[in-house]
């Protein structure tokens, strides 16, 4: 099993363990690897999900359990590998946003496979010529 960076889609849904596929890959993941591993970009998407619910009291219990996570820096070099997919992606005419792009370079500054449920955005950047290796835990 590939050592795999989960998207804020994903994780979500392993935290709201309402998929049962997503919650089966998950389990069979964590068995293998130990720990699940996100990136601090996921950690600001679901924080400011929070906020922007006015649901405070979920804060504490969402920052716990983040002890038990791999949680990659957003560091330089991983930013100047962003900017550069976020550009590209602009030229060409097909932006993704923020997020997106800060997440696929973290993936690909760690090798990491990318387990997402948003296909779409993330296949524009390996249309790019990107190995950015995805998988969806939802099939």
């Amino acid at each position: 099993m590939d050592r795999t960076l989960l998207d804020t889609d994903i994780f979500s849904e392993v935290l709201k363990a309402k998929n049962s596929r997503v919650v089966d890959r998950a389990a069979a993941y964590e068995a293998a690897l130990g720990r699940f591993t996100i990136s601090a970009i996921t950690v600001m998407e679901i924080v400011r999900g929070i906020y922007r619910l006015q649901r405070t009291e979920a804060l504490g219990h969402f920052l716990e359990g983040l002890a038990l996570v791999e949680i990659l820096s957003f560091d330089s070099e991983t930013a100047k590998y962003a900017g550069r997919i976020y550009g590209e992606l602009e030229r060409v005419g097909q932006p993704i946003g923020r997020a997106d792009p800060m997440i696929a370079a973290t993936a690909l500054q760690h090798g990491l496979t990318l387990a997402t449920g948003n296909n779409g955005h993330f296949e524009r950047i390996c249309g790019l010529g990107y190995p950015l290796k995805l998988v969806d835990w939802r099939v």
